[in-house]
């Protein structure tokens, strides 16, 4: 069952199934390297929740969590 990265807990794996938001915020995350297919892992959220790094592709990247609402995945066990 897929879920929104949001709700991705730190240490936890997920692997991206889809990319919505508007074409601005679908073009920046793409170019993160965050497309259909890759894995994610949340390695950090901020205090106020609002900022989550998560490693991706052999880097860590920030992302606000409002954005990562628009990002669905599936969970690694």
């Amino acid at each position: 069952m897929d879920r929104t990265l949001d709700c991705l807990a730190v240490g936890q794996t997920a692997i991206v199934t889809c990319v919505g938001g508007n074409s601005a915020l679908r073009c920046r995350l793409r170019d993160y390297g965050l497309i259909p297919g890759t894995q994610v892992r949340c390695r950090y959220r901020s205090p106020d929740g609002s900022v989550t790094s998560l490693e991706c592709r052999g880097g860590v990247i920030a992302i606000r969590t409002r954005d990562m609402k628009n990002i669905k995945g599936r969970w690694q066990g």
